[in-house]
């Protein structure tokens, strides 16, 4: 048996993606509420009709029948974040929304009934659109004091709930998508990498000062630090090429290596200094990075290459990050790389720098699904394409386990449908369990299972050796 017996299986989400209820019980409005297109299209004055995270899949008022789902599939833990809009609306009040904080109690009791451990995610994607547009998101210093207060809130009420924690999703993303990711109302085209790698200093210190903050209110509580894992491999063997794809890994490394190790590598301060940026750290800012994280946790979805050749540096298409496609890998419906061997590659590569525990908190393919009727007159998808992605990168974990890596779990993305983060449509789909909604708003919301539901119950039933068959 590949799989340790207390191996962490489940599936995840994120609140903006699938709750809805965007106004209700006195949430404020996020970064999210005016982002009809994600990353693709430009952002709205306010939240308009078109937007379907303003409903999402009405998880909000559905969690129950949901959760109910995930624990008939054997979930171990449910990955979820908190709005932190329904906490604080604006973001920077002194006393925190009663209503917004009740709704999570219910919710991880919920999970806790089915014993369901929360895996909570501080901050995924929103930030008060009032954070956003009244200090400029987390160029802003005083971010890292609306934050602390947010963390002392949620670590004071659920704290008893909840034992695993993330600071920021995908962190290293905010280089290259600042609003999505930091909140930064600035455009980006005219923000400098000064002010981006400001910007990740100051999240840096939230993060450091949530862990030291977590590890005293909660002692028995884990952290984690969540990344954005992209393999790079060199487009050739070139020493040209493999040096450009060092350097581009380390612009990656950086921030695993700051919340593991707590410092700054030297690697980044030739890249600081030798492009006039100037990190303003405060006093205490260097001691406060020392509270370093339990475990390392990441998404992963494709690989990409990069080369040194200006003539081949044709981006792949689809990805938050760039990247030069890999001739030999095929590609989702969304321009995404298809690679089970990088799962692997990762795995080995974060343990063999990191030492620390490893949680895959996303993977999973985002594709058409296509409703079909049984005998019955039940519905369901016959997706076995994503039951052949998910088994391939599972076996890729096992593999990685019989290397000798410490992987605490597994939480496919979007076990459920959700709205997309990267371009806010529900076609794009990642579930077991399909909900009847559909890109121009019609539909029941009716959810039902899709044929990779009952597979992935086998999956964890059997502990991974379902996936040997």
């Amino acid at each position: 048996m590949a799989f340790p017996k207390n191996f962490l299986w489940g599936g995840a989400v994120a609140a903006n993606q699938c709750e809805g209820a965007y106004q209700e019980d006195g949430k404020g409005w996020s970064t999210q509420d005016v982002t009809p297109r994600g990353i693709v299209g430009p952002r709205t004055e306010e939240p308009t009709p078109d937007n379907m995270k303003l409903v999402g899949i009405d998880f909000y008022h559905r969690y129950q029948e949901d959760i109910k789902l995930f624990a008939e599939m054997g979930f171990k833990v449910f990955r979820t974040s908190i709005a932190w809009s329904r906490i604080f609306p604006k973001g920077d009040e002194e006393e925190p929304n009663e209503k917004g904080l009740k709704f999570y109690d219910d919710l991880f009791d919920e999970c806790l009934r089915y014993g369901m451990e929360p895996l909570v995610t501080i901050s995924h994607y929103e930030t008060p659109l009032h954070l956003s547009k009244t200090y400029d998101g987390w160029v802003n210093r005083k971010m890292i004091g609306f934050y602390e207060k947010y963390v002392r809130v949620i670590f004071a009420r659920y704290g008893s709930k909840v034992k695993y924690w993330l600071t920021f999703n995908e962190i290293n993303s905010v280089l290259h998508q600042p609003f999505l990711s930091g909140g930064i109302f600035t455009e980006k085209e005219k923000l400098s990498p000064q002010d981006l790698y400001q910007a990740v200093h100051h999240e840096f210190v939230a993060s450091a000062l949530a862990t030291k903050i977590a590890h005293e209110m909660m002692p028995e509580a884990k952290v984690g630090c969540m990344i954005l894992s992209m393999p790079t491999y060199p487009l050739s063997p070139s020493p040209d090429d493999v040096i450009k794809v060092m350097e581009s890994v380390h612009k990656n490394d950086f921030f695993g290596d700051v919340h593991v190790r707590g410092y700054y590598p030297g690697y980044m301060k030739r890249y600081f200094r030798e492009n006039g940026i100037r990190i303003r750290m405060e006093p205490g800012d260097e001691e406060i990075l020392k509270h370093t994280v339990d475990f390392v946790s990441f998404s992963y979805y494709m690989s990409v290459c990069d080369t040194a050749d200006p003539a081949k540096q044709i981006q792949g298409q689809g990805n938050l990050m760039g990247g030069v496609p890999n001739p030999y890998l095929e590609a989702s419906e969304w321009g995404w790389q298809i690679d089970p061997q990088g799962l692997r590659y990762v795995l080995n590569y974060y343990w063999d720098r990191y030492q620390k525990p490893l949680f895959i908190v996303e993977n999973g393919l985002g594709a058409v699904d296509v409703p079909v009727e049984r005998a019955d007159g039940t519905k369901t998808v016959e997706d076995d394409y994503r039951i052949d992605y998910l088994r391939k990168h599972l076996l890729q974990v096992e593999e990685a386990i019989e290397d000798g890596v410490d992987v605490m779990g597994y939480t496919s993305w979007g076990c459920i449908d959700l709205v997309s983060a990267s371009t806010a449509e529900l076609k794009k789909r990642y579930g077991f369990i399909y909900v009847d909604r559909n890109d121009d708003g019609t539909g029941t919301l009716e959810r039902y299972k899709k044929k990779s539901f009952y597979w992935y119950k086998d999956v964890i039933a059997t502990n991974g050796e379902k996936l040997h068959e």
